[in-house]
């Protein structure tokens, strides 16, 4: 295995876990974004001694088969100190996972913020909102954020290590904040609800509202408006815990983790995001490059060995090939010199790869404090043993 290697002496992984509260772990898909926020949060609990939850906003269900535990969702589920056997001692601390379940946070949100009990009955039970909760996809990645929101304020954990869904849409997770507030206030809201708040409706107004009302129905329309309308009793609320988000993620508690490969569309998108964060004014702590070729490619003596072996095979092969015997006979110097000239000609290969990845790491790594790197892993990780190797890695 490969050791990690990092930009700057000055911070290390350990640093920055002890230093802030929320880290959001992005990335484009297949990058191992889940597996390293996973790994992250399973080495601070073991080595700092911290309260860590791992919580992904991710639909896609990766964090528990990389935790190797059952399914698990909305509520924070503790991870056995039985998973971290393999840790001398076991693990200083504790961690938690969750997954964000949408309706459930909906639902929480409503019970949390509704200024009464009947305004809550009444959304709980609208049909839009039932709708909106379960399936509207801006929904899911606003709730996520309240979710975040209710959890850092909680201060039941030390750490928050968010798993965000894949780069284009953590752009849409970042925003929703916003979003949802300037829907709230925007003009086609008020159009929906004005003939419901006011039984006048001006005659400019009136055949937006016939067409509507063929379309989609007196019933339908009815039930958007009686929705926005109760949603609005909690419209400071959302502007406020909007703000207070925005405020949380621009912090000096909060930093990012970009994960990516080298492969051409992953570091793209990667050099998008860093540009993206930095020009938004957030913290970008390190930059995780998965699958990277070791060190050993860029050496002068690797290429100076690889060289020889290609172009002088032969004279090779006829001085090992005596001190070599398989089965107890002479290996033939002719079939030794061409599997020398193979793994010559093989390292030089991968040499120039190497050389290509290290350029792009070198241009990647401007931005972020903090650049590590993760060799290529022999089988896939499924378990706390597994996340824990790689975050020992990543802690070095």
């Amino acid at each position: 295995m490969a050791r990690s290697s990092q930009r700057t002496a000055n911070l290390t992984l350990e640093q920055l876990c002890s230093a802030k509260e929320v880290l959001v772990s992005t990335g484009s898909g297949g990058v191992g974004k889940t597996t390293t926020a996973a790994a992250i949060g399973a080495v601070a609990a073991a080595r700092l001694g911290a309260k860590v939850l791992v919580l992904t906003v991710d639909p896609a269900k990766r964090l528990a088969t990389a935790l190797g535990l059952e399914e698990f969702g909305n509520v924070e589920t503790r991870v056995p100190d039985e998973a971290f056997a393999n840790v001398e001692g076991g693990p200083r601390g504790e961690l938690w996972v969750a997954m964000l379940d949408t309706k459930q946070s909906w639902d929480d949100l409503i019970a949390r913020h509704a200024p009464d009990d009947a305004t809550r009955d009444a959304i709980l039970a609208n049909s839009i909102y039932k709708n909106l909760s379960g399936k509207f996809v801006q929904s899911h990645d606003y709730v996520a954020m309240e979710r975040l929101y209710e959890i850092h304020t909680s201060g039941r954990y030390d750490l928050v290590v968010v798993d965000t869904p894949p780069t284009r849409n953590a752009i849409d997770f970042l925003e929703a904040p916003d979003r949802m507030a300037d829907f709230f206030s925007s003009r086609l809201l008020r159009w929906l609800i004005a003939p419901y708040r006011s039984r006048v409706v001006s005659f400019a107004s009136k055949p937006f509202y016939s067409v509507a009302d063929r379309i989609l129905g007196t019933q339908f329309l009815e039930d958007i408006a009686e929705f926005f309308m109760l949603f609005q009793t909690m419209y400071d609320g959302f502007v406020e815990r909007a703000r207070a988000v925005t405020t949380l993620l621009g912090g000096p508690q909060t930093s990012f983790v970009v994960v990516s490969t080298l492969e051409v569309a992953p570091s793209r998108e990667a050099e998008f995001f860093l540009e993206l964060l930095s020009d938004r004014g957030y913290h970008v702590g390190a930059l995780v490059l998965n699958k990277v070729l070791p060190d050993l490619l860029l050496s002068t003596d690797g290429a100076d060995a690889a060289r020889v072996l290609s172009t002088d095979a032969e004279a090779v092969a006829a001085r090992l090939a005596p001190e070599l015997q398989v089965d107890g006979g002479a290996v033939d110097p002719a079939h030794l010199a061409h599997v020398l000239a193979e793994i010559g000609s093989n390292f030089s290969n991968f040499a120039v790869v190497a050389r290509r990845e290290a350029e792009q790491r070198a241009e990647l790594s401007r931005t972020p404090e903090l650049c590590l790197t993760v060799p290529w892993f022999d089988d896939d990780i499924h378990s706390v043993d597994g996340l824990l190797r790689l975050g020992e890695v990543l802690w070095r």
